[in-house]
């Protein structure tokens, strides 16, 4: 078997073996697809009536895709933390003295979260579509390329992830470290309100943010308007972010969890 195959097999077997556990810790699934049912329900019903979404046939529409954004990025977090878990029970070094690909361990982490985050998002869907009232107004084939997009980029945020995972020192501080830096990420752009509402000053911040991109592509797909360059700038954004932060997770681990 060539390397890059063994890689590959090693890969999907650390996913499996993650997907595996999530049926014992089920409770963990469930807060993380509570939080953005929550988020819904906020803005929907609270914030809804007040917050205007010209071009678009209710505020809905505009919203339910931004949550879909938010959510996935957020899902991001349990790459981070679950490594630092795993490093702090010792089990990294175990898996090290297997005769395994080295690079399976954070590539099958990253490919398990990415299949949580695609049930959160349907479990999101479901309760969006029902009792919200949000609608696909574009074709399903656009729908699908949405929701592509949204779970790419949260796959090369899962690595951004995985390096902070490796660079602290704790659990605890993964999961600080994982989440301060999405809240201006997710609410500094489009999710919630148009770019052109905020302060002067803000508005080319927003506007300059890939989770913007990620989510105005994704918006404009799912309710059937032009998506101009956006689709593209989002696939660059989400491509790049994972070279990078593959690379330098890579090297993190293979450096600092030699014995």
């Amino acid at each position: 078997m060539s390397r890059v195959r063994w890689a590959v097999h090693d890969s999907w077997v650390e996913a499996e073996r993650h997907l595996r556990i999530i049926p014992r810790n089920i409770e963990l699934l469930i807060f993380a697809t509570i939080q953005p049912i929550m988020f819904i329900v906020l803005f929907v019903y609270v914030f809804g009536g007040a917050i205007q979404a010209p071009g678009f046939s209710n505020y809905d529409q505009f919203l339910i895709p931004g949550i879909f954004a938010q959510s996935v990025v957020f899902g991001s977090a349990f790459t981070g933390v679950g490594i630092a878990e795993d490093l702090s029970k010792g089990l990294v070094d175990r898996l090290r003295s297997l005769p395994m690909a080295r690079s399976a361990v954070l590539v099958g982490r990253t490919l398990s979260d990415l299949v949580r985050n695609l049930f959160t998002f349907f479990v999101m869907l479901l309760i969006a579509f029902w009792p919200i009232g949000f609608r696909f107004e574009g074709t399903l084939v656009e729908a699908a390329l949405a929701t592509l997009l949204l779970l790419l980029f949260s796959y090369s945020l899962s690595w951004v992830q995985a390096l902070m995972g490796l660079s602290v020192g704790s659990v605890e501080a993964a999961n600080s470290a994982g989440f301060i830096w999405m809240f201006p990420l997710t609410f500094v752009s489009s999710a919630f309100v148009p770019p052109e509402t905020m302060p002067d000053w803000l508005e080319p911040i927003a506007n300059a943010n890939p989770f913007t991109i990620v989510t105005n592509a994704a918006r404009a797909l799912y309710n059937g308007l032009p998506v101009g360059n956006d689709a593209i700038y989002s696939l660059l954004w989400s491509f790049g972010i994972t070279a990078v932060f593959a690379t330098l997770a890579i090297r993190k681990f293979n450096t600092s969890t030699v014995a």
